[in-house]
């Protein structure tokens, strides 16, 4: 851009601030509407004792301005009449006097809806009518009209944004010098008034509005954040309800597998090497429940939930397997792709999958072969996991009372990723899960 552009777009800035109040004031400007249930003002509160401030301020307010424009319309009629017969006893000009009495009158009656459009009405009255004010009256203005401009100007004030209130007065002191350049002096400090005390009224009103707003989002987020506060109180509340339960339920009935187990052998002298290893195989498995559901327990008892023990990953895969071989299963794994792709938060999902379909082959098909293969591929890891039917003479355990919840847990865990798990049995008679984890969304 040019130093000429930038002096004339800075000049055409300039002139549309110079025309916009002008421009508003007189065409396109506008109020603000009438508030709903406007409060009595301060210096009006006295008169709920005498019983008239017990109504709404509003409809009262308009029935005073009806009022006194009916007062300035007959005072003004009278006026001009008396004013006119004193300069010439034989003129007489009714419609003329009605018309200036009611332009007048009438703007007085609309400034509560219609502030602006009020100041425009008697503006154009005043334009039209006085020069015929002038020719039979003393006065350059007629009394009752200058009383309506000045409550009119000050309604402009206090209703209308500030651009739109400079325009009014700028316009209103050019139009006194215009029709009566002897007193527009004293008359443009008397449009002034109004205007200032309007203005003022109106920088009070919005601070005011705009504390009472900031007060109440701040009661707003402190409600929110004690509903928080609340929320997260409750939440701890039942985390630590179901920490006591499992710690007073499931570690004693845990911590009792592992002691019968290594007990056993001591009980009966005559065991098979195959039965101790089995039990040895038991003892183990329980002390490794255990560890992991103290470190449950431990962040549940947290306050902000936070793992603070390590997570098992594909690391500890091989020992999960290891485990599995050691119970009884035929474990074959396979592995395509590169398991350093793998995204953080994909090896624990992998991990408790997996760890969740051997102990159901372990629970429900003792001694059968296990199929595991993971791919880890570019656009999505899959896992599946078959097991074969149990082998003769193995009969599957009875599921738990209440239980079931296997399926589910790592159902959720691979929606949490975007991906989606399908379990059932196969056509020879086993078990398959299988895992679809996508890896770029």
């Amino acid at each position: 851009m040019t130093s000429d552009d930038t002096r004339n777009r800075g000049a055409g800035e300039t002139f549309r601030l110079m025309y916009r109040p002008f421009v508003a004031a007189a065409f396109t400007g506008g109020a603000d509407p009438v508030p709903a249930n406007r409060p009595w003002p301060p210096g009006l509160r006295w008169t709920r004792r005498i019983g008239i401030g017990l109504l709404p301020f509003g409809p009262v307010a308009q029935l005073v301005d009806l009022g006194i424009a009916i007062i300035i319309f007959f005072g003004s009629y009278s006026v001009l009449k008396t004013e006119a017969h004193q300069m010439d006893a034989g003129y007489n000009n009714p419609s003329l006097f009605f018309s200036l009495a009611f332009g007048a009158a009438v703007p007085l009656a609309l400034r509560q809806r219609h502030p602006l459009g009020a100041w425009r009405f008697i503006a154009l009255a005043f334009v039209f009518g006085t020069s015929q004010v002038q020719r039979w009256m003393t006065t350059p203005y007629l009394p009752g009209a200058v009383f309506a401009a000045l409550l009119i100007l000050y309604s402009v004030a206090v209703r209308c944004p500030r651009h739109v209130t400079v325009g009014v007065g700028l316009i209103s002191v050019a139009g006194t010098w215009m029709l009566s350049a002897e007193t527009a002096g004293g008359a443009s400090v008397v449009i002034l008034l109004p205007l200032l005390a309007g203005f003022v009224v109106r920088q009070r009103r919005t601070t005011r509005q705009e504390l009472l707003e900031r007060e109440e989002a701040a009661r707003r987020e402190l409600a929110e954040q004690e509903r928080r506060h609340q929320a997260t109180e409750a939440v701890l509340t039942e985390r630590q309800r179901i920490a006591r339960e499992l710690h007073d339920v499931v570690a004693h009935h845990m911590s009792m597998i592992a002691i019968q187990a290594e007990a056993a052998p001591y009980k009966v002298t005559e065991l098979p090497d195959e039965t101790r290893r089995d039990l040895s195989e038991i003892r183990a498995t329980a002390l490794d429940a255990l560890t992991e559901l103290r470190r449950i327990l431990g962040v549940l008892r947290q306050e902000e939930g936070a793992e603070t023990a390590p997570q098992p990953s594909l690391d500890r895969l091989d020992e999960l397997i290891a485990g599995a071989r050691g119970a009884g299963l035929t474990v074959a794994v396979t592995e395509t792709g590169d398991r350093r792709h793998v995204p953080p938060g994909y090896e624990l999902t992998v991990y408790r999958i997996v760890q969740e379909a051997l102990s159901n082959a372990m629970r429900h098909a003792p001694g059968s072969t296990v199929a595991i293969a993971i791919d880890f591929a570019a656009e999505a890891l899959r896992v599946s996991v078959v097991n074969e039917p149990p082998p003769d003479g193995r009969r599957p355990q009875e599921p738990p009372p209440g239980g079931g919840h296997g399926l589910v847990g790592m159902r959720e865990r691979a929606a949490m990723l975007g991906g989606e798990l399908t379990a059932g049995p196969t056509l020879g008679g086993g078990f398959e899960v299988d895992a679809i984890l996508p890896t770029r969304r």
